[in-house]
């Protein structure tokens, strides 16, 4: 029953992201968009830079605001020490992965900009440092993969359309 669920879910979902109005390019544009600024730019403030970029790179609204969810209160609370530990390490850093998720469950805790500033320098540069390179990896990779799937579906579409005008 659950399981049942859950397929239905991710069906519903798939759906969501391939009816998408726009070309295949447009909408995985903002998929992309959407999950480099839920790596990169932190929870509280992520709306308020994905949709205005949206309009001036001409991407899907919707992709841009569902892909930010990559990061939400809950899963940020996994993510974000592991990306602050990750970045700390590649700037150099000596800052512990329990000091780490402390500062990030009170950073969370308050969700505003005050919060995050109270991490302190090196965890903010961490943070972005780390941010950036999950960005960098993870937007080309949704874009690809959104474009693809949307293809997909869109030929397949328009291959059983095909085939029901023939059957007439």
């Amino acid at each position: 029953m659950k399981f049942s669920r859950l397929k239905n879910a991710l069906r519903g979902f798939y759906l969501k992201i391939v009816r998408g109005d726009g070309s295949p390019e447009y909408i995985a544009r903002g998929w992309s968009l959407g999950v480099f600024i839920g790596c990169v730019v932190p929870v509280f403030c992520q709306l308020y830079v994905a949709v205005p970029l949206s309009f001036l790179l001409k991407a899907s609204k919707f992709g841009a605001i569902a892909g930010t969810f990559i990061t939400t209160p809950p899963t940020a609370i996994v993510i974000y020490p592991i990306q602050i530990w990750i970045g700390d390490r590649l700037i150099g850093g000596n800052l512990t992965f329990a000091g780490i998720k402390d500062a990030t469950v009170q950073m969370l805790a308050h969700g505003n900009f005050r919060a995050f500033a109270a991490l302190g320098g090196e965890m903010i540069a961490a943070f972005f440092v780390a941010g950036l390179l999950w960005g960098v990896i993870m937007a080309p990779s949704v874009y690809f993969l959104v474009r693809s799937l949307v293809k997909r579906y869109r030929a397949s579409r328009a291959k059983r359309k095909e085939k029901k005008e023939m059957a007439k």
